[in-house]
């Protein structure tokens, strides 16, 4: 669906780009991120609880809702139907959020990796106001109005920067403290409140496409900032130990973690700068800029380091023709989508076939998948049989 969306501007397609897009948003953060989360949180701190039958009801469920919006979003997108199974997901991350936290064994309870856990779970129902909101704002102030995008960015901001890196930080300090790898407590609850006050005050940086007054800028900046020194305390604390995570993890998993960790900055970067101004008014007047922002870190940062927790927990196999053709995809793509947004608004040379090459590239996408598909289904019910 990905690709179909960039194929809309090379040539004439009889469907309707909004809906495609509303069905690749909600497929590839809920049908994929969400369900490796939730999969990486049963197996490490839920399988104990001895609750399957449970958990399987809670993931057909899940899947049953999953399945609906991918079918009913590229047909009516935000109508009778769509509507339905969205808001019916929306119970089923409720309650799978019960789950963990109702059943969560006590040996875990007292552990920081599942402080950072509990946490995401809240952000994850925190998020869910925003669907919530785009009902009634359509039903009452409509489309148009500013508090329709508002609660759109309201629950992605608490998607990825509150549940999706809260959870996956959770599964790295769980990996920390099986390896015996034990940090200062006063620097733990540092980062911890730095990294929550941060998430909870980049909420304004989402609002700033309408030109709020100036106080708005600066909550906003004050949660780059402190973002931005939660992750710098993380770095701290982990320097000392990188020879250990090095022989911990495999090469694979090592090279996913540097290059996350490394978007990361960038990401923090990004959110600092964007509190200002001249660059808010510019990400709004140039979406690339905005585009590419969002998949730097769901693809960059989000799915790379999901990849290397599954593989690190004997999940997922992920061959090298998979993390090959993935990383080109991700990093052409990048910059092409980045360049656009430079050129219109350095006024830099524009090249006729933009469009048709970065829906070329992003070919390379399906094509990883299917690598990654292939090598973990098919090859491994063939040795099976």
């Amino acid at each position: 669906m990905g690709v179909l969306l960039r194929l809309f501007y090379v040539t004439p397609i009889p469907l309707n780009y909004k809906f495609i897009l509303h069905a690749h948003s909600h497929t590839a953060l809920l049908g994929w991120v969400y369900l490796g989360l939730t999969t990486l949180i049963y197996k490490i701190f839920l399988s104990e609880a001895h609750k399957p039958k449970l958990y399987k009801r809670i993931f057909i469920f899940t899947n049953i809702c999953i399945i609906g919006m991918l079918v009913t979003f590229p047909i009516q997108g935000y109508a009778l139907f769509s509507i339905i199974f969205s808001s019916l997901f929306l119970f089923a991350s409720y309650w799978f959020s019960w789950f963990a936290i109702k059943h969560i064994p006590k040996h875990f309870k007292n552990r920081f990796s599942w402080k950072l856990i509990k946490t995401s779970l809240l952000y994850l129902v925190l998020s869910s106001i925003g669907p919530w909101a785009i009902g009634w704002v359509m039903a009452t102030l409509g489309p148009d109005s500013i508090w329709y995008k508002t609660s759109i960015y309201f629950y992605l901001h608490f998607q990825y920067n509150g549940w999706f890196i809260l959870a996956l930080l959770g599964v790295l300090f769980y990996i920390f403290e099986e390896k015996g790898i034990l940090f200062n407590p006063e620097k733990l609850k540092s980062f911890f409140l730095l990294l929550n006050f941060g998430i909870l005050f980049t909420v304004f940086l989402s609002v700033l496409w309408f030109a709020p007054p100036l106080i708005f800028y600066i909550l906003g900046l004050v949660g780059a900032v402190a973002q931005g020194l939660a992750f710098y305390e993380l770095y701290l604390m982990l320097k000392n130990h990188f020879p250990i995570l090095k022989k911990s993890f495999s090469s694979r998993v090592f090279f996913l973690m540097k290059i996350s960790g490394s978007l990361m900055v960038v990401k923090t970067l990004m959110q600092v700068f964007s509190a200002f101004p001249y660059v808010a008014n510019l990400a709004f007047q140039l979406k690339d800029f905005v585009i590419g922002y969002l998949h730097l870190v769901f693809l960059g940062i989000v799915i790379t380091t999901l990849l290397a927790f599954l593989k690190y927990f004997k999940l997922i196999e992920l061959p090298k023709s998979f993390l090959l053709t993935f990383i080109f995809a991700f990093t052409t793509t990048e910059l092409l989508i980045f360049y656009k947004a430079t050129a219109l608004w350095l006024g830099l040379p524009f090249f006729s076939n933009y469009y048709l090459l970065l829906a070329m590239l992003s070919l390379a996408f399906p094509i990883s998948i299917a690598i990654l598909f292939f090598k973990n289904t098919f090859i491994e019910y063939f040795k099976a049989a």
